[in-house]
């Protein structure tokens, strides 16, 4: 880990325009789709579980294992992932006490720790680099320079120390930096930094790159002091500067070994120092790097008489300015810029600003802008706009501009194309923004949109949980149709897939969204309207009902059978047909609640659509029956009827075509375990049938979760028990067989198989 004060220090993986961002974006989706190094990965499950493998000392912080040790390297990258991750606390600091760590690279940024920690447990060890930039204000500045100065070690060796935005409390000055004789590279960005501090560090031996950004200077006179050894200086919105341009200049001519200058500006300061710079012929002839961005009077003329005189010059930015416009600035070979004129320039901005929050916004909007009609997956753009939001959490215009810039990457097929690592960090950012700015609707409408993306809502890790308790509450608001459109949508497919404990805790929610479902089935209803907005009602009713017998319960109660009743009797679409035998399937297959269903409108119904030439209609009918018929409770009805319906369901299974055929619908299970009281009545073979046929052509679909699924929760106990029966019924018995081979063709060495098949064997 190597700290660089200029970005243009850095190494750099963009290259130029021409076959830029096509090979950027191949390395970025080579990255983000190859799985994490191993180091990493071990480290990861480290800290997940930290707590449990480290044993607490008596005053609650934790230890390491008493024979553990980490090699160097891999300790820096434990304590910056731990940091990164939010997990660097008090607590958890202590384990770099002692000497079973041994850190040179102290990345602690935006780390919430305390003073006494630092001290503690870092300033022991020999540290080459140390950044605590944005750490929490309970480990402000003064404490952090008195705890590196308390070794003699880091006074003479310390060559990096990033201060970025840390706090300095009021009426407490800042303790000399003059004990860092080794300092190298200084970032004071953002920090309560005056003249007379400059002065002092300006005297440090070493010193050759230095950030002043946003701080209290008032005067950089005092830089004369280190004019033969400083190369790089930020001075980016010094906002309290009060020497004229001539005076800046005339300290800037003496500065001989300069190579890297940012005097860039800011919205609320729009300094003309850099247009008074480019007029300036005999000044800064090594320069190697210019930042102008957010500088008045900047001209394209001016930036490349500038440049054409300092052939070396790589870089000059020239965001938020009215210069980077013209053909120099595409041929210029081996010069990159920072701007907004293509995505090139954008593509830089979002680099090399992505700590800075006004720059930030300026190359977001010009992002949206450049990307609205995009067709091409560009993955290394949307990983700088994840970088953009991940470092700007509490800035409002970043979140909503980055969301919306998100969207323009990833919507229609692009998604398919973005490695679903990145398009998940990137999901995640959304609802972080979402928790941070909970009142900004237009927001919460862009992550709305993007989970209407398939791509994302079927393959992307997130947070599905809380993903639907926020797209539940948006239900529950009388939106636009094209809205109530999108939230409905998303729920249908959210819903199949929480896990039962999650359904559970989302009851009082889900109820909530039953009765507006509802609400939305019986309007379209009425109005004879079979739009987006009703097939996917449906089908969000249809699977949150699956296996949740209390929001089935909250259906009836909602008079939901007597509204999907109206729908069957409106509309003639397969598709709807299809949606509503799969929910009432779900009502029958409770048994405090199947009885309801036994009346002669429903039944009349189920009949009719058991001969439907759809065969998914068929099926999901046939089930409903095979669940009805198989209930203990009495038939309501005279006894050749059920017989006849016996008889109907029997001839409908005749005529299907095998079980591995292909639905238009797609059927899918989280569980078996509905199936198993069909499965084990004998009395009721063609209840049996349907079931096996059920298995069979799930299991035949996707063998890999179905068979494991068949084998987990118990169900081949069953089949054998069908194989085996001496009074089953050969087709029924012949079904289980068949199934009982795939099972062993897929899972020859499958332990649950032996265990319980050893009686088919």
């Amino acid at each position: 880990m190597v700290y660089f004060l200029h970005p243009s220090q850095a190494p750099r993986n963009l290259v130029p325009p021409d076959a830029g961002r096509d090979a950027q974006g191949w390395r970025v989706a080579q990255e983000e789709a190859s799985p994490y190094p191993l180091v990493s990965t071990c480290l990861n499950v480290l800290i997940a579980n930290l707590e449990k493998l480290c044993p607490e000392r008596p005053d609650g912080t934790l230890c390491l294992p008493e024979h553990w040790t980490f090699p160097q390297e891999v300790a820096d990258q434990f304590l910056g992932m731990m940091a990164w991750q939010g997990k660097l606390t008090d607590k958890t600091a202590s384990i770099f006490q002692g000497n079973q760590m041994s850190l040179k690279l102290v990345n602690i940024q935006r780390a919430k720790i305390s003073a006494a920690a630092f001290i503690n447990y870092f300033c022991h060890h020999k540290l080459l680099e140390v950044d605590a930039t944005a750490v929490h204000s309970d480990l402000p500045v003064p404490d952090i320079i008195r705890g590196l100065c308390s070794s003699t070690w880091i006074q003479q060796n310390l060559r990096c120390l990033l201060l970025g935005s840390t706090s300095v409390p009021q009426d407490s000055g800042l303790p000399s930096f003059g004990q860092l004789t080794g300092l190298r590279t200084l970032s004071v960005f953002n920090v309560c930094f005056y003249s007379e501090d400059l002065a002092n560090v300006s005297q440090l031996p070493s010193l050759e790159n230095l950030d002043i950004s946003n701080t209290q200077v008032t005067n950089i006179s005092a830089l004369l002091t280190c004019k033969d050894r400083l190369k790089s200086l930020t001075m980016h919105y010094l906002k309290c500067l009060t020497m004229t341009k001539p005076q800046i200049v005339a300290v800037m001519k003496e500065l001989k070994c300069l190579r890297h200058l940012d005097i860039s500006g800011h919205r609320q300061l729009r300094s003309d120092l850099g247009f008074y710079l480019l007029q300036q012929k005999d000044i800064l002839p090594d320069i190697v790097s210019l930042d102008l961005s957010g500088s008045s009077h900047i001209t394209d003329r001016a930036v490349e008489l500038f440049i054409q005189q300092r052939p070396a010059m790589q870089f000059v930015g020239l965001l938020a300015t009215d210069a980077g416009y013209s053909d120099f600035f595409t041929t210029k070979q081996g010069l990159k810029v920072a701007g907004g004129a293509n995505m090139s320039q954008i593509s830089e901005a979002l680099s090399r600003y992505r700590n800075r929050s006004c720059y930030m916004k300026e190359a977001l909007y010009r992002l949206f802008t450049e990307t609205f009609s995009v067709h091409v997956t560009m993955p290394a753009i949307l990983k700088l706009v994840a970088v953009g939001m991940r470092n700007h959490p509490s800035d409002l215009a970043v979140q909503f501009t980055a969301s919306a810039c998100a969207l323009n990457l990833t919507r229609q097929g692009l998604a398919r194309g973005m490695p679903v690592r990145l398009l998940s960090e990137v999901t995640c950012l959304l609802f972080k923004a979402l928790r941070n700015f909970p009142s900004y609707q237009q927001l919460q409408k862009n992550c709305l949109l993007s989970l209407t993306n398939s791509r994302i809502l079927m393959d992307v890790p997130f947070d599905r949980f809380n993903a639907t308790r926020f797209v539940l509450g948006w239900l529950y608001r009388y939106e636009n149709p094209k809205v109530q459109t999108m939230v409905v949508s998303i729920v249908s497919i959210l819903a199949l897939q929480l896990s039962r404990e999650q359904v559970t805790q989302l009851h009082e929610d889900l109820f909530m969204a039953v009765k507006e479902l509802l609400a939305i089935v019986k309007q379209k209803t009425a109005q004879n309207v079979d739009d987006a907005a009703l097939l996917f009602s449906l089908k969000a009713l249809w699977n949150l009902t699956d296996e949740s017998p209390a929001t089935c319960k909250h259906f009836m109660e909602n008079q939901g059978l007597a509204v999907v009743i109206q729908v069957l009797e409106t509309f003639s679409e397969s598709t709807i047909q299809s949606k509503v035998l799969g929910l009432l399937s779900n009502v029958a297959e409770v048994q405090e609640l199947s009885s309801k269903l036994l009346t002669e409108d429903v039944l009349k119904h189920i009949r009719t659509l058991l001969h439907s030439k759809q065969i998914e209609v068929s099926y999901f009918a046939a089930g409903i029956i095979a669940h009805l018929t198989c209930e203990k409770q009495p038939w309501p009805f005279c006894a050749p009827q059920r017989s006849a319906l016996l008889q109907d369901l029997h001839a409908t299974i005749q005529k299907w075509p095998s079980s591995t055929c292909k639905m238009s619908a797609l059927v899918t299970y989280r569980s078996f375990k509905a199936f198993f009281p069909l499965l084990g009545n004998f009395s009721q073979p063609v209840a049996q049938l349907w079931a096996l046929w059920a298995v069979y052509h799930v299991c035949s679909k996707n063998p890999s979760v179905y068979c494991r699924m068949l084998g987990e929760e118990g169900g081949l106990r069953l089949l054998c028990d069908i194989q085996a029966h001496g009074q089953a019924n050969p087709q029924v018995q012949q079904l289980a067989v068949s199934i009982l081979e795939d099972f062993r063709m897929h899972f020859t060495s499958y332990r649950i198989h032996r265990v319980e098949c050893s009686s088919c064997t």
